[in-house]
């Protein structure tokens, strides 16, 4: 499988349903919308609802029946680097090879487009397109709620931001890893297979193969931005040859739990790899 075909065309798919359900920048209040949409498009990588789709393709269904979740799981992740990005926060002045939406419109109008991206995430899953059944709807709004709260998404960043290096604390760094990171990743791919049909046996065994993933992506970002100096890093903590040993670990387990799923697990293989093992 061509993992940049397949990233390339997901991407075209999702940004064509998000320019549909995010309301367009010549909307009033105009500031708000355009903030809106300064760090959703063009966007990243857009990895999260490639990750949907391939966990709806897992379950055995086709990838378009998960399209609101993967617009509504890139949504949040916009609204989450909106806020990080604030100067009460990470306060950083780039995203995405342009100006953070706080540098580009203010602080305050960039904490409601975080608030707005939120809040429509939600909205766009719930109602969604097509004859999805309603069942695997509210579970996938379950899913991706319980990711976004003071569990996981929030209280990893909560967490993040007190964090203090201390020896040995690589275990108290993977805890916020799993919450920060790798629950959302967690919550692509098990939205993505519910909508698709998977039954509770598989999805226990994605959420695991997800988390490890999910942990294991945020070590392959520390490796790529080791001169950030963050003390949240298990690069820190084990030097860059033990990280990349211990995301290789995760990997591997990871991709064990799903081998069994033939030609329809091949998306997230490949995506769980190049996820661990990019080089940018």
């Amino acid at each position: 499988m061509d993992v940049d075909a397949y990233l390339t065309e997901r991407s075209s798919l999702v940004n064509r349903y998000l320019d549909e359900v995010v309301p367009p920048a010549s909307e009033g209040p105009t500031s708000l919308h355009a903030a809106m949409r300064h760090l959703l498009f063009p966007g990243g990588k857009r990895l999260r609802p490639a990750l949907v789709f391939a966990g709806c393709e897992a379950a055995g269904s086709p990838a378009e029946m998960a399209l609101p979740a993967a617009a509504a799981v890139e949504l949040v992740h916009t609204y989450s680097l909106i806020h990080d990005d604030l100067p009460c926060m990470d306060d950083d002045d780039e995203r995405r090879g342009r100006p953070t939406v706080h540098v580009a419109f203010g602080e305050a109008v960039a904490v409601l487009a975080g608030d707005a991206l939120l809040a429509r995430a939600f909205g766009v899953l719930a109602s969604g397109s097509g004859n999805l059944d309603p069942q695997r709807r509210l579970a996938a709004v379950r899913e991706l709620s319980s990711a976004a709260d003071s569990r996981n998404l929030v209280g990893g960043q909560a967490d993040d931001l007190t964090f203090r290096a201390a020896p040995g604390d690589a275990t108290a760094i993977e805890s916020i890893h799993r919450r920060k990171s790798a629950a959302l990743i967690a919550a692509s791919v098990l939205t993505g297979a519910g909508l698709g049909g998977a039954d509770p046996p598989l999805l226990e065994r994605l959420r695991c193969f997800a988390e490890e993933v999910g942990v294991a992506f945020q070590i392959a970002d520390d490796l790529l931005d080791q001169e950030t100096g963050e003390p949240c890093s298990l690069v820190r903590v084990l030097g860059p040859q033990g990280a990349r040993a211990r995301a290789e670990e995760l990997l591997e387990v990871a991709l064990a739990r799903i081998d069994d799923l033939g030609e329809r697990g091949e998306p997230l293989r490949e995506l769980a790899r190049f996820a661990v093992r990019r080089s940018r």
